[in-house]
């Protein structure tokens, strides 16, 4: 590929992910002008981020099978026109009913968009960079949790929730721009057949890994999706007090994300997932200890972050490793489960804050997350006895050619 793709490309992929994550983070931060305008309670305001997620969940394997043979660019630009669409629709809904319909229509764009834009990302810079080249596009995440959320959130508050959506509709025909502008029209990815984009399902290594996935997010996003909950009594309510630990959690996360795309090309995927995921288990252990002290609550968000963002790029290339030709099918899949985590994450932590209260929230989470490390070692055990060997979890030899 030559130089001007990979150097462009690969930040313009970066900000088109800033532009879906931050409709996917700002959605919570809406809901009371939701439920306002639409005589709506919170509890059903707080639909629009279910619908979303488990319409980026649903949708995201079906679209990227269904565009897998298709050049790269023009399944980005399709991803963001139909992300658009959805937005504008959402912004002049009449009805709740409609707004809901709206954001299923952003889902089904921002569900083909990030795996294809990690699949792109990875595609456009020699082997040995996959890792820092998928760690440029999923820092588009942590921006937009650190960044874009806050910003759509006051947009929100000051002028109203259309406001937020019409702000979603500029970040996205930005993003649009920079990724016909910047992305090359030829990239060269190794497209399967029908047979092999359903091989993932038979594939236990796949399996396995989407499992780590699926353990390993949902630990991550029980104290994240009730953060005010989990840091009250730090926070004493303080709506900004809780904005500079979101802010700082964004931050960190997105430092962590950089040298964990780094240390994937140097270590492998495998020794960076499951290293990070068992730091996040001690992680999620102490955050009991910041509840009542702001000052503790600052480090130990830092610390969550660090080890939170370390597993989304290193999983990222031990799945592109495992096949390159069925790469967007698998990072569909693998964003599928994610946005189910997210989901599942909501279910189980509304569970625990009623039976152990939302102060136990972190050690719950921990047991999740060490049932993501036994996976994680499986998914490794199962990639080794393969042919391919240590190729496939995530640290390919030199030798072999990007797929």
């Amino acid at each position: 590929m030559n130089g001007r793709g990979a150097r462009w490309g690969v930040p313009a992929l970066g900000l088109g992910v800033f532009a879906v994550g931050t409709d996917e983070f700002v959605l919570a931060g809406i809901l009371p002008e939701l439920s306002r305008a639409f005589a709506v309670s919170i509890g059903a305001a707080g639909q629009v981020v279910t619908v979303f997620a488990l319409a980026c969940a649903v949708l995201a394997p079906v679209l990227g099978a269904f565009t897998a043979a298709w050049p790269r660019r023009r399944v980005l630009l399709a991803a963001l026109g139909v992300h658009l669409v959805g937005n504008v629709a959402t912004a002049l809904a009449p009805s709740f009913a409609l707004v809901l319909a709206g954001q299923v229509v952003a889902a089904a764009g921002a569900g083909l968009f990030v795996p294809a834009a990690s699949v792109t990302a990875a595609a456009l810079v020699p082997a040995d960079r996959r890792g820092r080249a998928i760690a440029t596009v999923t820092t588009g995440f942590a921006a937009a949790t650190a960044f874009g959320a806050p910003l759509g959130t006051a947009l929100g508050d000051a002028l109203g929730w259309r406001a937020t959506v019409w702000f979603l509709v500029a970040l996205t025909v930005l993003g649009a721009a920079g990724v016909l502008a910047l992305v090359p029209g030829r990239v060269a990815t190794a497209p399967a057949g029908p047979g092999g984009r359903l091989a993932p399902l038979r594939d236990r290594r796949a399996l396995a890994l989407l499992a780590t996935t699926l353990a390993g997010f949902t630990a991550i996003y029980v104290p994240y999706t009730y953060v005010a909950a989990v840091f009250a009594p730090a926070t004493g309510g303080d709506g900004d007090r809780l904005a500079v630990l979101l802010l700082v959690f964004g931050v960190a996360g997105t430092l962590a994300n950089h040298v964990a795309g780094t240390l994937a090309d140097r270590l492998g995927g495998r020794a960076v997932v499951t290293g990070a995921l068992a730091l996040l288990v001690v992680a999620l252990l102490l955050l009991p200890l910041a509840r009542g002290s702001y000052g503790l609550a600052l480090p130990m968000t830092v610390g969550y972050a660090l080890t939170a963002y370390a597993v989304t790029t290193p999983q990222q290339t031990r799945l592109i490793a495992l096949n390159p030709a069925a790469a967007p099918v698998l990072v569909s899949l693998n964003a599928a489960v994610l946005y189910l985590a997210i989901s599942l994450s909501g279910v189980l932590g509304a569970a625990g804050i009623a039976w152990t209260g939302a102060h136990l929230l972190g050690p719950l989470a921990a047991v999740v997350a060490v049932a993501a490390v036994a996976l994680s070692e499986i998914a490794h055990r199962l990639a080794a006895r393969s042919p391919e060997g240590a190729g496939s979890e995530g640290k390919r030899p030199a030798s072999r050619p990007p797929g």
